[in-house]
Parts: C-alpha cells; structure tokens; sequence
C-alpha cells in the first residue's frame, strides 16, 4: 500500500520547559526515531519541526511563520506529499509499532481512520488520512479564517469521517505520549520491564547498526545456554557472535537474512548438543573405567 508519511515535531514542548522534545532518547533511541522507525516503508516520510539528526533519511519542512500549530504544520507537511494516501503522527509516541500503523492504513476507508486510546477518545495525531479529504477541508478552513495559524487539530478532524481504529494488545502503548516528565520517566521504565527489554533491546542494537533483520530471539537465548552449558559460560557470547558472522556471509551471497541467521542458529545449537553429549560419554565411560 503506497502511502506517505508526516510527522508532526515543531511543538513548544512547554509542559517539558521548552525542551527538543523528539530528541529526548527513550531506551538510547530518540522519540522522532521511534516514530520513523514504526513508518519505514513510506514512500516519502516528512518531518515538520527543525533539522536534527534521524536514524534514516527524511524531508524537513516548517510551517511558515514557525509555531502555527499543528493544523498550520500539517498543511506545511501535505505540500511535500503525493501519495493519496498519508499517515500523520506526532514526534512523542515512543510505543507506536508496525502493525498498528498497518491496521490504520488499512482501515483508511471514507475519510481516513484514527487510533482510539483506552479512554474511547480518537488521536487524529495517529491516524491515515485520504489525502484528498485532508486537502479539501484545510483549504476550506483557510479560506474561511483566512489563516491556519492557532487553529486547533479539531476544527480538521470535525469535518472528516474517520473509522475509529482500536489494535488489541497494542493500541494502550501505541497511542501513549509524552508530555511531561512523569510521561518520559514512565516510558523508560515501561521499555526495562522483563516482558520487554530483549525486544527493546534488539531493536536498538538493529538501529544502531543500521541492520533490518528479523531475529528469533527465542532461537538465539536456546543456542546461547547450550554453548554455556555444554561447552563453558564464555562460549555463549562467542558462538552468537559467529552466527552473526556467517549469517551475514550467507545472507551476502543472496541468502534471505531471517533464513540465514536461523540456518546457522541450528548448526551451532546441533554441535553444542553434541559436544555436551561427547563430553558426557566421556565423563561415564572413565567412571566406569575408575570402577
């Protein structure tokens, strides 16, 4: 589905005391970051809001006079867009995933479609718009105020018809936002939490290197006690980092990525088994022998 993405990281930040907001990190990843990495296969990604570093590569606009409010910046951002179909978010979601942008993209039927929060309440700043739709009412509110500057989100989204989109399991954390301290502190304790700081974790790591591959962590944590196990506890860090290694030469010759990395997890895994079970028969065979 071709669609274009905008996000929304101009804001005054006030409750924060007028700090970079997007640039806060949560888990060593910015929160702009965390946004653009739950929109990667946009056609084109634009953010509204000043030039900072990104994790990939994106188009920055400004609504003009800066500070209009975000109808004003995302009129400034749909100027750079295309596709008729586009996903508006704000800079401050740091639990925003993939498939909750997928199932608003596909539920953008009539007008577009908006995440609902666990209060019942759409967020028109996580949601698909049809970008004809967005374009006709801007242009009717501006012409009828004779500016967007100050207006609110509200007077756009009143307009529109918009199917409410709620993602079970995903929706409460994809539409928390940050907007004070409290809000940040929550979010970077949320990410350490046991249920989810290996897949936090790996996310980073994968930004970090600016590798995109999917990893059966359960796969990896299994290879990982086995070579502790029946080899000795450093052989853990050393063999995944071998599998990394050949992974990425299989996966360099044509392999598919995922397929490698697993191909080489269960190479590893069989030869750990049988190097404990070697080691075992070995350790029964001399105590037969002493007896």
């Amino acid at each position: 589905m071709t669609y274009d993405a905008i996000v929304l990281a101009g804001g005054a930040a006030r409750r924060l005391g007028g700090v970079d907001k997007p640039a806060l990190p949560v888990g060593a990843r910015t929160l702009l970051d965390r946004v653009l990495d739950a929109c990667p296969d946009a056609r084109t990604t634009v953010v509204v809001g000043d030039r900072r570093p990104t994790v990939r590569p994106v188009r920055w606009t400004r609504e003009t006079p800066p500070g209009g409010g975000p109808l004003a910046a995302l009129d400034a951002g749909l100027h750079e867009t295309a596709a008729p179909l586009v996903l508006v978010l704000s800079a401050d979601l740091p639990f925003l995933d993939r498939p909750t942008v997928r199932a608003l993209l596909d539920a953008a039927t009539g007008d577009g479609a908006a995440l609902r929060d666990p209060d019942g309440r759409d967020q028109p700043l996580v949601a698909a718009y049809r970008a004809d739709a967005l374009r006709r009412e801007i242009a009717l509110l501006a012409t009828e105020h004779g500016t967007l500057h100050g207006l609110p989100l509200r007077a756009l989204t009143a307009e529109l018809d918009l199917t409410p989109v709620s993602v079970t399991g995903t929706a409460p954390l994809a539409s928390f936002d940050c907007d004070t301290w409290e809000d940040l502190a929550a979010a970077r304790a949320r990410i350490r939490e046991h249920g989810n700081v290996l897949d936090e974790w790996m996310t980073a790591v994968k930004n970090e290197l600016g590798i995109d591959v999917a990893v059966d962590t359960k796969t990896l944590l299994d290879l990982a006690r086995d070579a502790a196990h029946g080899v000795a506890r450093p052989a853990a860090p050393l063999t995944t980092f071998l599998v990394g290694y050949a992974a990425a030469q299989a996966a360099a010759s044509g392999a598919d990525p995922a397929q490698a990395v697993a191909e080489a997890s269960r190479k590893a895994a069989d030869l750990a088994l049988r190097w404990a079970a070697e080691a075992e028969a070995n350790a029964d065979a001399q105590e037969g022998g002493s007896g």
